[in-house]
């Protein structure tokens, strides 16, 4: 199982941009609105990037949204992380950028015989749509996001819906993402965690990851190599 954005996707390139289409159209030429949006998104605006502390970085729009509605002055709910949602996916796609060749690295794993899934706090719909882009959906048979009804990670709902879909044990499983959230999902899962540098905050994330990790590996493209035991991880 993946997690998206740090581990396929590149957070910064695609999600800094597309926030920031999405925080200018929400606050509708009011620049005051906007500020407030990037205050409490923690958002640098010259950089187009969040900080490392970002609530956008591990969390979806269900968890930040009630901020949002405050930067706003809206009500908090689910009319507005829905056109949250909506704006967020047309923006992801727009601006989407792959780490390394995702869709090469699923394909052979597939050919291995292994059944691959996606696992995001991202919208289901918008984790679709990028799937679809980067030629990932005749790959993965399994793509939850924190609205598909087995909550958001580090709950391990999602983990264990994919787990239970396929007839695996845990042990059979494992996940792989860039953040505590992937891998205290992992472990509440009882599935391997296996951690990746390659999120917002690359090879600093180390020591915050590390102790919750069974496996850290460069990047996906170190998958085929570790399941090989060629590397340790």
């Amino acid at each position: 199982m993946f997690d998206k954005d740090g581990t396929l996707i590149d957070f910064d390139r695609t999600w800094g941009p597309a926030a920031y289409e999405v925080m200018t159209t929400l606050a509708g030429g009011d620049r005051a609105r906007l500020e407030r949006l990037m205050l409490v998104s923690e958002y640098v605006e010259e950089e187009r990037r969040f900080l490392p502390t970002s609530p956008l970085i591990a969390g979806s729009s269900a968890h930040y949204g009630p901020l949002w509605a405050g930067a706003l002055g809206r009500e908090p709910g689910e009319a507005l992380y829905r056109e949250m949602d909506d704006l967020f996916r047309l923006g992801g796609l727009r601006h989407l950028a792959p780490i390394g060749a995702p869709a090469a690295i699923l394909r052979e794993l597939a050919g291995r015989g292994l059944h691959l899934g996606i696992a995001t706090n991202d919208a289901e719909a918008s984790a679709r749509a990028q799937a679809e882009a980067l030629g990932l959906c005749d790959l993965v048979g399994f793509v939850a996001g924190y609205d598909s009804g087995f909550g958001g990670k580090p709950d391990p709902g999602m983990v264990t819906a994919f787990v239970e879909r396929h007839g695996l044990a845990p042990s059979e499983v494992a996940l792989i993402g860039d953040s505590k959230h992937d891998l205290l999902a992992a472990r509440a899962a009882g599935v391997r965690a296996v951690a990746v540098l390659t999120g917002p905050l690359r090879d600093a994330a180390r020591p915050e990851i590390e102790p919750h990790a069974d496996h850290v590996l460069g990047s996906i493209s170190d998958l085929p190599a570790w399941l090989d035991g060629e590397l340790d991880g």
